[in-house]
């Protein structure tokens, strides 16, 4: 953080979401640089008025930030570990999002932090309208007969804070390398029956032609 020490930011991590993955703790810290200390004097104070982690969670994080050194004896076993660990995340991550770009008005970008994909979705204008008659997003529609359907879990966008107009869900990469292509499998084979049962996406209105003197033609 030391080229970064002029320049506002904070920073956070958790026991949960990085490598780590211990997702039933509770545990992480909030990081913060380039700030008058009458800021970080303010920030102290509200964090000490909150409950703090459990010991548990406390001394997760402890290990997180502090991790085996060379030279120590758990130190080839951790590096291993870890490696092993980020090796099998990224290759998940590669595969889920691959899978979503090959499906009928999906596109998402390349996970690149965390363990979340993402993608945007076209849906038919039935279904939009038969949240709508739910009052309902239309994501949230998706999602339901997702699970529905085939148990996978995802989270509707609309709780994110979306484009209006626009529609995602998020989805995680943790099943194993030995489950996840089936999941992958599974929500290919949901959302082409789940397009074909609301009609279909509406194809694309070719672009207006353009005269050859540089006027449109309406």
């Amino acid at each position: 953080m030391g080229l970064l020490k002029d320049v506002p930011l904070v920073s956070l991590h958790s026991i949960s979401k990085g490598f780590v993955g211990e997702c039933g703790r509770r545990g992480g810290y909030m990081e913060v640089t380039g700030f008058p200390s009458e800021v970080k004097d303010q920030i102290l104070k509200l964090a000490s008025i909150n409950l703090c982690p459990n010991l548990s969670g406390q001394i997760c994080c402890a290990l997180m930030m502090n991790p085996p050194q060379v030279g120590e004896a758990s130190y080839e076993q951790y590096r291993a570990e870890k490696s092993a660990i980020l090796g099998s995340l990224k290759r998940r991550a590669e595969l889920l999002v691959s899978a979503l770009n090959r499906l009928e008005g999906v596109t998402c970008n390349a996970a690149e932090g965390a363990l979340y994909a993402f993608p945007k979705v076209t849906l038919p204008e039935t279904a939009v309208q038969a949240a709508k008659e739910l009052g309902k997003q239309p994501d949230w529609l998706y999602c339901k007969e997702l699970l529905e359907a085939t148990g996978i879990v995802v989270v509707p966008g609309s709780g994110f804070g979306q484009a209006d107009g626009t529609f995602h869900f998020r989805t995680t990469f943790l099943p194993s390398e030995e489950d996840i292509g089936r999941v992958v499998q599974a929500l290919g084979d949901f959302h082409s029956e789940f397009i074909q049962k609301y009609g279909g996406l509406q194809k694309k209105q070719p672009a207006l032609a353009t005269a050859a003197n540089g006027d449109n033609e309406y």
